[in-house]
């Protein structure tokens, strides 16, 4: 009798640990390729594709909708989901809540160094590796994130909304 208990003790348990083997598998095999969209980050997304196209200014007025920096675009953006950033990507980078690149949501801020020492370029993500953003070449444009250019130039997200 003590050896069937035994037995059923020991099938217990390996039952148990393969099961809690598998559940940190899957956790630790988990991607992190977090896009989730709240309705708020769509609506977001929504405002800011109004302006796909509207040309890059350096320096662009903030509020002025005629012309976009990265930062001014951003800026409008959240604005009109009542959300209050600060004017340059440099300020608006100490906003919210850090992001790890594999986590990023719809709507995050995401920024790059594209020139000098420190961050230079803002961007919302828009998922699938997409970002939103006032680009000096296209205006507002929807690009890559996944291109050798915005990888090598990735610094750091942030959550806002």
């Amino acid at each position: 009798m003590a050896r069937k208990i035994t037995k059923t003790r020991t099938k217990l348990l390996s039952i148990c640990l393969l099961a809690s083997i598998g559940w940190f598998g899957m956790a630790a095999g988990h991607s992190g390729q977090a896009s989730a969209a709240t309705a708020e980050s769509l609506e977001l997304l929504s405002i800011g594709k109004e302006y796909i196209g509207t040309p890059y200014e350096f320096g662009a007025t903030a509020g002025d909708t005629e012309s976009f920096d990265c930062s001014s675009f951003v800026q409008y953006v959240f604005k009109q989901m009542d959300v209050s950033l600060p004017r340059t990507s440099v300020t608006q980078a100490k906003m919210g809540v850090k992001v790890e690149k594999g986590y990023l949501s719809v709507g995050d801020l995401v920024f790059f160094r594209t020139g000098g020492s420190g961050i230079s370029h803002v961007a919302i993500y828009a998922g699938n590796g997409k970002i939103l953003h006032a680009s000096s070449s296209k205006g507002v444009a929807i690009s890559d994130m996944n291109t050798s250019y915005w990888k090598k130039s990735y610094v750091t997200a942030r959550r806002v909304l």
